[in-house]
């Protein structure tokens, strides 16, 4: 399968180190593309849940993909969440192609975009983090009960489906909380007078365009890769939502691709670099320092 060029891509919510995290089927997606930059809006490791004996390979390939993607030139944004919030001491910092930051503004196509990951409208996560992290494994949980279910239905011929999609649409203060969000970024967009604005953190991608006192802001969200396995593209001028679909990676047989030698040389002399112990000793010690 043929990498798809793109000119950035956007994903968040990844939340490597927790059950809920589809990393296999984020590796697939990550494989397949080549952009000119990759921004990662919050949440990529979730260093809140984060424990060593809990981080399986498929998550680490997820890491050493990305590095190995700005190795070959791919500019790497990582923006910082709640749940990588210890990060946020270090924001500015750049290496080589990677670049750690809190927020990104710049302008594309005479458009001017504010990105950055949104719990910054979260009072909850402000003014009480331990109840916010009690939350977190909640869900977390209930994503580990929905998987179970799931593998259920797939034996029986069913669908799958989303218990924590559910509890989000029917519950009145969870509806609100996103709708309160999704006002408010874009209310603070068209005040400051961007024309794109860029979030996460609430698990559900949208894409809308709204006026707001004369002002036309398109707000975008990336979705997840806990529930909706989404991320958004820029490519050709005009963006669009990715949605990860089993089917489109099905037929791809890697076993199929013979590298030469200099390629195998420099896989594993940079699989030694990154090696897993060392990148899980790095996350070790971004928690101990919260």
């Amino acid at each position: 399968m043929k990498k798809r060029k793109l000119d950035i891509a956007i994903i968040s919510d990844v939340h490597l180190g927790t059950y809920g995290c589809h990393a296999r089927e984020l590796l697939n997606y990550l494989k397949h593309i080549d952009p000119e930059t990759l921004i990662l809006n919050g949440d990529f490791i979730d260093i809140w849940q984060f424990r060593k004996r809990y981080f399986p390979k498929e998550h680490l390939q997820v890491i050493q993909c990305i590095l190995k993607m700005a190795a070959k030139g791919t500019k790497v944004y990582y923006i910082t969440g709640n749940h990588d919030d210890t990060l946020r001491r270090y924001s500015d910092f750049s290496t080589g192609n990677i670049h750690l930051r809190n927020k990104l503004v710049f302008n594309l196509k005479g458009k001017k975009y504010w990105i950055f990951h949104g719990d910054v409208f979260d009072l909850m996560i402000q003014y009480s983090p331990i109840i916010s992290r009690l939350g977190g494994k909640g869900y977390d949980l209930l994503i580990r009960i929905n998987r179970f279910i799931n593998k259920i239905r797939q034996r029986l011929g069913k669908q799958n489906m989303s218990f924590a999609h559910k509890v989000k649409s029917r519950v009145k203060e969870a509806v609100k909380f996103i709708s309160n969000f999704e006002e408010t970024a874009i209310k603070l967009a068209a005040e400051q007078d961007y024309d794109i604005v860029i979030c996460g953190h609430i698990h559900r991608p949208t894409m809308r365009k709204v006026t707001k006192k004369g002002k036309q802001v398109t707000y975008l969200n990336s979705g997840d890769w806990v529930e909706n396995l989404t991320a958004l593209e820029y490519n050709w001028g005009r963006w669009s939502l990715y949605v990860y679909d089993e089917t489109d990676y099905s037929y791809h047989n890697s076993k199929l691709h013979v590298k030469t030698p200099r390629a195998q040389a420099d896989d594993a002399a940079f699989t030694e670099a990154t090696s897993p112990q060392a990148i899980l000793d790095s996350i070790m010690s971004m928690k101990v320092n919260v």
